[in-house]
């Protein structure tokens, strides 16, 4: 069996550690104390670290400028964005700032995407003359309604305004007139003597075609043959298409085209645009041997430029209409069906040249050396369409006291 010494460690005063485990922990400790130091950044992570710290600073300062002004326009707060000095927008405030430019464009974008499209096809809706006529008076109203009944009084005169090409019919009664075939409108049909309601209605749009052949068909003002209104002619009323082809063929002063059609010579005048201002009404009533008779009276302001020449000026040539044509029961008269016949015409024409018989109409041009004879006549309004016509030309060419 083994010994076990009285004897205690180290009461003998020398070291029980052999020498060199002492020097391995000394070695070791040193080591461990010398990794544990702190240590001074290197200049690069110092740069580093400076340069992110400005930039959180310039992110703050921003942020800062951008609370006071929407506290000064008295907009919401938004809500708050994540932390991180790269964190964009939310996705919910960019879905707010999409949808109030929605609104938006709602509000303002679409009614004044309506308005330049409604300008830019009816101009004469923009106040004053933006478009180059002369003055600065509002533009002349909204359109006229039909006229129903013979007027009682003349038009009230307009402000005085020179006609433009973008305004041709500037200081005219005319302006708040309907356009061209639009404004003659045929009455409800009804039956008349021996014709049906659809006779009376055939009678009528005939009528309204006539109208529209002699007077507004842009070949007849060009000065070629009124085809469109010679088709609706009785080629069994006697006399009558002769009388028409002789007129075109060689007017002169009793056989004068201009009676019964609207036409300018194309190498002296043009019309200004594609717009003749018209206003009239057409009536019916029964007539002779069961027959229906119309009656229809229309006021035609054409306006024009001259054919030569890089110019602006506008003149307009104002003429009126009488006529009244009989549609007769075939049934009982050796006529067309479907053709109308011509009982009496008559015309009042203003600003056109007086006594020239050559098939034309000439309007008068400042610009130009008048032509024809100096009227004689009386001076008349041609937008009164409340007096009724002479029964006769006795009284000779006169002037107009407007155009």
């Amino acid at each position: 069996m083994g010994l076990v010494s009285d004897h205690q460690p180290g009461e003998s005063g020398e070291p029980t550690v052999p020498d060199d485990v002492w020097e391995r922990f000394a070695r070791d400790s040193e080591r461990d104390i010398r990794d544990s130091a702190p240590k001074e950044p290197s200049a690069r992570a110092r740069m580093v670290t400076e340069r992110l710290r400005l930039q959180d600073e310039r992110e703050a300062e921003r942020s800062a400028r951008r609370s006071v002004r929407r506290s000064a326009r008295k907009e919401p707060r938004p809500a708050a964005r994540p932390e991180g000095w790269r964190t964009g927008p939310a996705w919910s405030e960019m879905d707010r700032r999409a949808a109030r430019r929605r609104r938006l464009w709602a509000l303002f974008g679409v009614p004044l995407a309506v308005a330049v499209a409604v300008v830019a096809m009816k101009p004469s809706l923009l106040p004053g003359d933006l478009l180059g006529g002369s003055g600065a008076s509002a533009s002349a109203g909204p359109e006229l309604p039909a006229e129903t009944a013979a007027p009682t009084a003349p038009p009230s005169s307009q402000a005085s305004r020179t006609p433009t090409r973008t305004r041709p019919f500037a200081g005219s009664p005319a302006e708040r007139w309907a356009d061209g075939a639009a404004a003659i409108v045929v009455p409800k049909a009804t039956p008349v003597g021996a014709l049906t309601k659809g006779q009376v209605a055939t009678a009528l749009r005939q009528t309204r075609n006539l109208l529209v052949g002699a007077n507004l068909d842009p070949a007849t003002l060009r000065g070629e043959r009124p085809a469109e209104a010679i088709a609706v002619l009785d080629p069994r009323q006697p006399h009558m298409i002769d009388d028409v082809d002789r007129m075109l063929r060689s007017p002169d002063e009793k056989h004068d085209p201009v009676t019964l059609f609207s036409r300018f010579d194309p190498d002296e005048a043009r019309l200004v645009g594609h717009v003749v201002k018209t206003r009239g009404r057409i009536t019916f009533k029964a007539g002779k041997d069961g027959s229906v008779a119309i009656h229809a009276d229309y006021t035609f302001v054409y306006p024009l430029s001259p054919a030569e020449g890089d110019t602006d000026e506008v003149a307009r040539t104002i003429v009126r209409r009488v006529l009244d044509v009989a549609f007769l029961d075939p049934r009982k008269f050796r006529v067309t069906p479907g053709k109308v016949t011509i009982r009496q015409y008559d015309q009042d024409i203003g600003n056109s040249a007086c006594e020239v018989y050559d098939g034309f109409l000439h309007p008068q041009f400042g610009s130009t050396a008048p032509t024809g004879a100096p009227p004689t006549g009386p001076t008349t309004d041609p937008y009164d369409r409340s007096r009724d016509l002479p029964d006769s030309p006795g009284e000779g060419c006169g002037t107009v006291s407007r155009t």
